[in-house]
């Protein structure tokens, strides 16, 4: 893996080790960057399932002002933070070690404004894909007594025209909806696909 454009373009990424977790490939996530391009410039973005953090580096190498990496994977944690090390990445981000779901939580309390979420959960965790984006769409992820509206209009986890990414499986279609959220496109590539997201109509790709 590599860093595809930007400040630290070309340079080499260490995956974690073990089969654990998958790495979004270099073509498939300059596909996500093509599509993001006009998005990334100052962008605060979230990468949940971070793995190696290859998604959330990229961000932060094409401009992204601040970028959240989520994960709790030891193996996965060590080649992300090795990863900020040997780039040299001292600003501009934060790490979480622990759950999406907690995360999620927590976030929904505290302005954070995101432009731009991803998440690569393991393919094979329908329940991630589902609890995640129902999250994000302000749907039941949680016993209804703690939930947020993360998609409401008067939280902040998500910035007005905020795009949501879902990588998964090809052959395994993702709702076209999770409570307010409205997938805006699906590109396929290989035997992945991205689903993009966003809250009511906005168009995903602009």
């Amino acid at each position: 893996m590599r860093i595809i454009a930007g400040t630290y373009r070309s340079r080499p990424l260490q995956a974690p080790a073990g089969m654990a977790t998958r790495p979004t490939s270099d073509r498939l996530r300059e596909t996500v960057f093509n599509v993001l391009a006009p998005r990334i410039e100052g962008a605060r973005f979230l990468d949940l399932y971070a793995g190696s953090g290859a998604v959330g580096l990229e961000a932060l190498s094409r401009g992204a002002e601040h970028v959240v990496f989520v994960e709790r994977a030891a193996a996965a944690l060590k080649a992300l933070r090795s990863n900020l090390d040997k780039l040299g990445v001292t600003r501009g981000f934060e790490v979480h070690a622990g759950s999406v779901r907690e995360y999620l939580r927590r976030a929904a309390s505290g302005p954070r404004g995101f432009n731009v979420v991803f998440l690569d959960p393991p393919y094979d965790s329908e329940a991630d894909y589902e609890g995640t984006l129902r999250a994000l769409g302000g749907a039941d992820f949680a016993p209804r007594s703690q939930m947020r509206d993360l998609a409401h209009p008067d939280s902040q986890l998500l910035a007005a025209g905020a795009v949501v990414i879902a990588e998964h499986r090809r052959k395994e279609r993702l709702q076209e909806s999770f409570g307010r959220l409205r997938r805006t496109r699906l590109l396929e590539q290989g035997d992945a696909a991205l689903s993009f997201y966003a809250i009511g109509t906005t168009d995903a790709g602009s």
